[in-house]
């Protein structure tokens, strides 16, 4: 898929200064498209944005919204903004609903009085809730257990709504842990603070901290620590763009989840970065954290089936590789 040249191929894409809307940026110059970053730099990194134009403004900011749209005239919106660690989202609610709810709903309309109806949003497991030990599906119920799931799926709830009402076209994509980084080490995953494991794991390794814990390791899985199902970055994106494909082809709404099928313990990840980096990764073992699942893996059949979606770089290793070489190599200033 090639977005052609000229007028008619930005994409407004939100969030694109962060992990996953940067890569997004990439994969879309690539593809023929101009990505237009529109970041308020809360969470993310000027660093990242070298593919396209850049719009710094907030969700929360209607009327620069409204400019951005103008001036650019996107023929999509690929919306990655928000907020989302689960523990500040239990215990500041406001601001996520405030942000991600409220900031989206000015998005959408926004996008619909500009006449850009083909909308790609990045949603997440979360609003599915806590279903132990089973591989989730579209259909599995969504019951989100805090705000940060609670406003994804209030999103895509909205997007039903001027589905109906204003003819806006949607792509939904649901996943769960996201991972890995550019081949080229152009840009990859840089949180501050850092919660997600492969780079916890890795940082470790690379004696940036002291050790590496482990919240619980007396699960009922073969070696004791939960298992979770793990999505190279570069297969996500390259989902987004079939996405946007799917809008732009007038196929309709649709909501796909995104993963593997396959879930690797902590234990795994942490024997797998040994492997592929050569380092001892030091490491301390604590209690469980409240509202861990022990397995949490992604049915993803429907995105094969009806995108022709295959994960190609999902592997651990690989996955690991790439995050290692960025960790050694990238990151933004400070």
């Amino acid at each position: 898929m090639t977005g052609g040249t000229g007028a008619g191929n930005h994409v407004l894409v939100t969030g694109g200064a962060g992990y996953i809307g940067s890569h997004a940026c990439k994969a879309l110059k690539a593809a023929g498209f101009v990505p237009v970053t529109y970041d308020n730099l809360s969470t993310g990194w000027r660093d990242a944005v070298k593919f396209g134009p850049f719009e710094q403004g907030d969700l929360l900011d209607r009327a620069r919204l409204d400019e951005v749209f103008a001036r650019h005239r996107p023929v999509a919106v690929m919306h990655f903004a928000a907020l989302s660690q689960v523990g500040e989202a239990m215990a500041e609610p406001g601001r996520y609903w405030r942000n991600n709810a409220a900031g989206s709903l000015n998005l959408i309309e926004a996008a619909c009085a500009a006449g850009c109806r083909d909308f790609v949003f990045s949603s997440t497991c979360a609003t599915y809730g806590e279903h132990d030990d089973v591989v989730l599906d579209e259909d599995t119920p969504q019951l989100p257990l805090n705000a940060y799931g609670a406003s994804k799926r209030a999103i895509e709830d909205m997007l039903r709504d001027f589905g109906a009402a204003r003819g806006l076209n949607s792509v939904i994509f649901r996943y769960f842990n996201v991972a890995g980084a550019d081949a080229e080490a152009e840009i990859g995953e840089f949180h501050r603070p850092e919660t997600h494991l492969i780079p916890l794991v890795l940082e470790a390794a690379d004696g940036r901290r002291p050790a590496l814990t482990i919240h619980g390791t007396d699960y009922d899985t073969p070696d004791g620590t939960c298992i979770r199902d793990y999505v190279h970055v570069c297969d996500l994106v390259e989902a987004h763009l079939l996405g946007l494909d799917w809008l732009r082809a007038g196929r309709g709404s649709r909501v796909f989840n995104l993963g593997t099928g396959h879930g690797f313990s902590v234990r795994q990840v942490i024997d797998a970065a040994a492997a592929v980096t050569g380092r001892v990764v030091p490491v301390e073992e604590g209690p469980r954290r409240p509202g861990d699942a022990t397995r949490l893996v992604s049915g993803s059949v429907r995105a094969g089936r009806e995108l022709g979606w295959t994960p190609a770089r999902s592997t651990l290793e690989q996955m690991i590789a790439d995050a290692w070489r960025w960790l050694r190599v990238g990151h933004y200033a400070r």
